[in-house]
């Protein structure tokens, strides 16, 4: 038979783990959330990072005019 210092040992471990209010349950279903939110922010990134591209880029190639011109 174990002894009670063992016995008193998993009792805590188990109300740790196991008690309250589901604390492994709700740790399990925030990081469930927390990947859906990053795999939605990659979606939705993408799509308006090549949308603000377009809009807000700003052309830095010199004409082509002015290259002819020191040749």
């Amino acid at each position: 038979m174990p002894h009670w210092t063992g016995i008193v040992v998993v009792l805590v471990l188990f109300v740790l783990l196991f008690g309250g209010r589901g604390k492994i349950s709700s740790i399990m279903g925030d990081m469930g959330k927390g990947i859906t939110s990053f795999r939605k922010g990659l979606k939705d990134g993408g799509e308006s990072d090549d949308a603000a591209d377009g809009e807000d880029a700003i052309d830095v190639t010199p004409p082509k005019a002015k290259e002819k011109q020191k040749k």
